[in-house]
């Protein structure tokens, strides 16, 4: 007998409750508009905003929530400002997670109030990993938005449990650490967020890996031919022996798809006259920059691989602003003498924000240089562009890890991401960029991975695929849990 026709009786209205951050907001407004194309013609989204602590994250909110508004994607998409407050007192450096967490958490009274209020009553509610300490203040389906890898998934589901049977910090680790469904992860390579147990940051993400538990499912920003044995480990209940985790929804890679290249930046307008496959592409995310010391041996690198480059160049956050974004990349302090004249033939270096995504969808592009950020990393799989991961903060140790010994679409870095910051040289630059250039069997094979993943990642999204399957199941799921279905 066949199943069940699942016919909608009451519109989906589902609320999604972002982190400030663009890293987090847009791909959970992307997330959003996906959920809009699968529900039935009459289902909305609402986005509760918070306010984001500073003038130029504000004004990135407001002209990101202009765009969506204003195109095509956003008419079914409602923003919801909610009321200011007063942000927590600041952290310590380094404590940014925490201090996200705890101005999420100080958030909750509003947000259930605004759920309250809303009309027609919210469906489900879809919440950043970070507003989780909010969890049990909510009377709808709650499901968790995570913008990250499966492998952190698992990693912070597992870590309550690490927190017990590790007796010393990951910093001071030799070995290496068991994430089940992966091979074993070099401690050097655990996110620098968690190298101490001591940390508010640790603290805080050992609570989000418990309240994951709590969740009706968790929608993740991947795809399941990228992490296949991760997605089996945490269905089958090994991060948290003995319970099972609620259900994962793969539904990625969660970018613009709809982003189209145009030639109005004069940065892309540069890459049409480069060969095809002949560029290479350097950004650090939305927060990193570099000193001028090690500004200078990446410039040294890139001259002497002999390739063609387009490097995103930033600078320190303003003196006082409270900002963690880059300024402008100023060229007189930050490269060597003589460097713009000597690579003006086959380089552009641009000292401010560059359009990703179009870069990375260009026929000129090679490989990318990069933090390794998952969206940067899922904006580049998409694209089929090996990467060389250089990573800075967060979990992007372990986003390299992964990209490299796991994927192998990444060649590494020498002397990137250790546990003590130093200088990455010229000469490691150098042989990264040729290698990964295709100049090595190494760069070859990771450039044969990268196209194989670009087939996969488009696959997933198209009608039968593995993220398209994942997203009618998170959209039946909503329906059945608050009644808003009827079997025939």
């Amino acid at each position: 007998m066949a199943a069940p026709a699942i016919i909608p009786t009451t519109p989906t209205h589902v609320v999604l409750l972002p982190d400030p951050s663009s890293g987090h907001l847009m791909p959970l407004i992307q997330a959003g508009i996906r959920i809009l194309r699968h529900a039935e013609a009459n289902a909305t989204v609402t986005v509760l905003l918070v306010r984001p602590t500073t003038p130029d994250s504000a004004a990135k909110v407001a002209a990101q929530v202009q765009r969506i508004a204003a195109s095509g994607s956003g008419a079914a998409i409602r923003f919801h400002h909610l009321p200011a407050i007063e942000p927590p007192a600041p952290f310590p450096p380094g404590q940014v997670p925490a201090f996200k967490s705890r101005y999420m958490q100080l958030y909750a009274p509003h947000v259930k109030a605004a759920i309250a209020a809303l009309r027609p009553a919210p469906s489900a509610l879809l919440l950043d990993f970070f507003a989780t300490a909010a969890l049990d203040d909510f009377d709808v389906p709650a499901y968790v938005y995570f913008t990250s890898t499966a492998t952190m998934l698992a990693l912070m589901l597992r870590l309550p449990a690490l927190q017990e049977e590790l007796p010393f910090d990951f910093a001071d680790m030799d070995g290496t650490v068991d994430i089940p469904g992966m091979s074993p992860v070099p401690a050097a390579c655990m996110p620098e967020i968690l190298a101490r147990k001591n940390s508010l940051n640790y603290s805080w993400f050992v609570s989000h890996g418990r309240r994951f538990m709590e969740a009706d499912g968790i929608v993740a920003n991947t795809v399941s031919e990228l992490e296949p044995g991760i997605l089996g480990a945490i269905a089958a209940g090994r991060c948290v022996p003995g319970h099972a985790a609620p259900p994962v929804y793969p539904i990625g890679p969660v970018i613009d798809l709809d982003g189209r290249l145009t030639s109005e930046h004069r940065c892309v307008a540069w890459l049409d006259a480069q060969p095809a496959g002949s560029v290479v592409y350097l950004c650090f995310g939305s927060v990193g920059w570099f000193e001028a010391a090690q500004a200078r041996e990446l410039a040294a690198g890139l001259e002497r691989s002999g390739h063609r480059f387009l490097w995103v160049l930033r600078g320190p956050p303003a003196a006082g602003s409270g900002s963690h974004h880059p300024t402008d990349g100023d060229a007189a302090t930050l490269l060597p003498e003589g460097f713009l004249e000597r690579t003006e033939a086959r380089g552009l270096v641009w000292p401010a924000w560059a359009p990703q995504q179009e870069i990375l969808a260009h026929a000129a592009m090679g490989a990318f240089v990069t933090h390794g950020g998952w969206n940067s990393c899922l904006e580049s799989l998409w694209s089929g562009v090996p990467m060389v991961p250089w990573p800075l903060y967060a979990e992007q140790h372990l986003n390299a890890f992964q990209m490299v010994a796991e994927m192998g679409v990444a060649v590494p870095l020498e002397g990137a991401g250790g546990k003590e910051r130093m200088l990455v040289e010229a000469a490691a630059v150098e042989r990264a960029v040729r290698s990964v250039m295709g100049e090595t069997q190494d760069g070859r094979r990771a450039r044969e991975n990268a196209m194989r993943m670009k087939l996969l990642c488009r696959k997933a999204v198209d009608a039968g695929g593995s993220s398209h399957a994942a997203l009618q199941r998170l959209c039946d799921d909503i329906r059945r849990r608050t009644g808003t279905t009827a079997a025939v």
